[in-house]
């Protein structure tokens, strides 16, 4: 299955997370992870979800994640309700990454594929990993998806293209 503009959003997601509390807040201090059914969470929201092969990872942490994280206030302008970033990383490893990038509460979602399975429905992972990607969902309709199809490009996925899209 791939996901194109005019897709439903696929029925069945969860992903997986350790939501952000403030008693956790700091990057050594481990949460609790949770499933979150993301179908059902962003069935009447509209929604950024970009994924990256790896937390921590030097293209992820320095040209893909900033993006999201400066262009926050713009995404909310045009309505986005929740970004979402998804690796295939364990749901600790998603946490800490967003507590290092000083992303405090739900302003970013840091989601977990386990194994990539979702990623790998799409045909959009590699070896395990999640692939960089992008994709709009509007009250559980896809309305933009790409895939990065060269190595450490942050194109098609990144912030400037989202907003473009919105």
């Amino acid at each position: 299955m791939t996901v194109k503009p005019g897709d439903s959003f696929p029925n069945d997601v969860v992903f997986q997370y350790v939501p952000w509390t403030e008693e956790n807040s700091g990057v050594q201090a481990c949460g609790i992870p949770i499933n979150y059914n993301a179908s059902k969470e962003w069935a009447d929201k509209k929604v950024v979800l970009f994924s990256v092969p790896g937390a921590f990872t030097p293209t992820c942490s320095v040209n893909h994640l900033p993006g999201y994280i400066q262009n926050l206030p713009q995404l909310r302008e045009k309505g986005v309700q929740i970004v979402a970033v998804l690796a295939s990383n364990d749901p600790f490893v998603m946490s800490a990454w967003g507590k290092a990038n000083q992303v405090r509460g739900d302003d970013i979602l840091f989601l977990t594929d386990p194994e990539a399975r979702f990623s790998s429905s799409l045909g959009w992972a590699n070896a395990g990993r999640t692939g960089r990607y992008a994709i709009i969902i509007d009250h559980g309709k896809v309305t933009y998806a790409d895939i990065e199809t060269k190595k450490g490009a942050v194109e098609v996925s990144g912030v400037d293209s989202v907003l473009a899209h919105l």
